[in-house]
């Protein structure tokens, strides 16, 4: 394919933008190798500094993978790949988290509502098996924020639905950064396994507006606990500063 120029040259966001955009039109797809650094540069009528520059950045969001002697690809685009590095701006402000929580809310209350009608006996099985982990693991948080992800990754595929699904995949690695943040506040572990203990019983009876009434309060229970702990985070600073 051809690659139209620029009207301002030398400016790398545009080239990340067009770049993006042919793959959102399906233009470039998973696994594509771009033409060589001074082919593209030429076609887009930019400077190869600008065009590596742009690269750059297109890599580290895990867009594209440039191998040495090789060239320059389309990564695989997998959803886990693409969020990796927004980690970082989880560690920066905790209204993010809310944020991620308000999201798990519209999408992981419909998926457990959909696990209730879908869900087989065998990973029934595998959520008591979790909830067990989570009782055993409360002196151990990296075991404990281990069996969390298993429970929620478990009843996001007996949802069975494909669409819902990859949005779920789209914010695991988010959610694996909120839950970094949240597993050793105080009380949190108590309140997470009776949580999840009251979101697989609805599982069991296969009820599903019981099943996401659960996971919402599950989720809302936790943005509470996120909000007291901000509050007391930001009444120790002001207090720091005052003395």
């Amino acid at each position: 394919m051809t690659f139209e120029a620029f009207s301002k040259p030398n400016l790398p966001e545009e080239i990340v933008r067009k770049l993006l955009l042919l793959i959102e039109e399906k233009k470039l797809h998973p696994g594509a190798r771009l033409p060589s650094e001074r082919e593209l540069a030429t076609q887009l009528q930019v400077s190869r500094p600008s065009l590596r520059e742009a690269l750059r950045a297109l890599s580290i969001m895990k867009v594209v993978e440039i191998r040495q002697g090789a060239g320059t690809f389309i990564t695989g685009l997998e959803p886990d790949l693409l969020v990796e590095h927004l980690d970082f701006v989880f560690a920066l402000s905790d209204a993010t988290y809310l944020d991620l929580l308000e999201s798990r809310q519209i999408v992981e209350g419909g998926l457990c509502a959909l696990a209730a009608l879908r869900i087989t006996d065998e990973e029934l099985a595998r959520l008591d098996a979790c909830i067990q982990r989570l009782v055993e693991s409360m002196d151990d948080s990296a075991r404990f924020f281990q069996a969390d992800l298993d429970l929620h990754e478990c009843i996001a595929e007996s949802a069975r639905n494909m669409t819902l699904g990859r949005f779920m995949a789209s914010i695991r690695r988010l959610g694996r950064a909120s839950r970094q943040r949240t597993t050793d506040l105080p009380g949190i572990k108590k309140q997470v396994i009776a949580d999840h203990q009251a979101i697989v019983e609805a599982l069991h009876a296969r009820d599903p507006e019981a099943a996401r009434a659960a996971m919402l309060q599950h989720l809302q229970n936790i943005e509470n606990r996120l909000r007291g702990s901000i509050t007391r985070e930001d009444q120790h600073t002001a207090s720091a500063e005052e003395t």
